[in-house]
């Protein structure tokens, strides 16, 4: 026995709920109506079942659309992060899985050795970020400078950055992995000093802070970058082997650890 399909909302309540762009009342309110009638629900309950479908259903769209905006180059979740076998404090972990640097407008340094888990956990803690609601950018260091330096060829710069910095958290990854020259590193100090206090950034290199001079020409712009980067930041010095090298090793095609 099949069940009977509800029947169609009267067009001139169609029209209306396409006028005010209520889709999910819409796609929802002929079954709703007919449980309604069925299990003679107050009015105030059918009003607040058709009103939480549509919130939830634009809640998850502006998550799909934040998620999209964020660009992140892999998903990574928390969840997966494993804390016990990483260098970061469990009580620093809690912290920043909070997500309440973000609110305060403070920033994220990661720094240590390649695969040790900064990227990962700065992913990992944009995608957490976008589904509390919060905006999120994610750049490759490189593709960041790169982006600045097209707005200095047309003059947009300062807007570019503004642009940016309308998302709640901008994060930089594998800063230092290539040199930057004398403009690259003043576009970026310029971009750090707007976000200074208004925004949160993440970053992540695997320089220490007194090794920045080798990828930054100016040692004064590295230290203003540094000032301004620092001044509100949780630091997280991250250290030994690689995950990426010590899995290559337990699938026996890697070579042995480091000294």
């Amino acid at each position: 026995m099949t069940a009977t399909a509800a029947p169609a909302l009267a067009p001139d309540l169609e029209a209306a709920l396409r006028r005010l762009k209520l889709a999910a009342v819409r796609r929802l309110a002929p079954e709703v109506l007919v449980t309604a009638r069925t299990q003679r629900w107050p009015p105030e309950d059918l009003l607040r079942t058709l009103l939480e479908a549509e919130l939830g259903a634009r809640d998850a769209s502006n998550a799909r659309a934040r998620l999209r905006a964020a660009e992140f180059p892999v998903r990574k979740t928390l969840e997966e992060f494993r804390v016990a076998e990483s260098s970061i404090p469990r009580a620093t972990f809690d912290y920043l899985a909070s997500l309440e640097w973000i609110r305060a407008r403070e920033n994220l340094c990661l720094v240590g050795p390649a695969g040790t888990g900064k990227s990962h956990s700065l992913i990992a803690l944009g995608h957490a970020a976008v589904e509390a609601g919060f905006r999120v950018r994610y750049f490759a260091a490189a593709s960041l400078v790169e982006a600045l330096y097209r707005g200095l060829a047309d003059n947009s710069v300062g807007r570019l950055i503004e642009s940016l910095l309308r998302a709640d958290l901008v994060i930089c990854d594998d800063l230092g992995f290539a040199p930057l020259d004398d403009t690259g590193a003043q576009l970026l100090f310029r971009f750090v000093a707007a976000a200074y206090e208004r925004r949160s950034l993440g970053v992540a290199s695997h320089w220490p802070f007194e090794s920045w001079g080798r990828f930054l020409p100016e040692h004064t712009t590295a230290v203003a970058l540094l000032d301004r980067l620092l001044h509100h930041s949780v630091v997280v010095v991250t250290s030994g082997d690689s995950y990426r090298m010590k899995e290559a090793r337990a699938r026996g095609g890697g070579p042995t650890a480091l000294p």
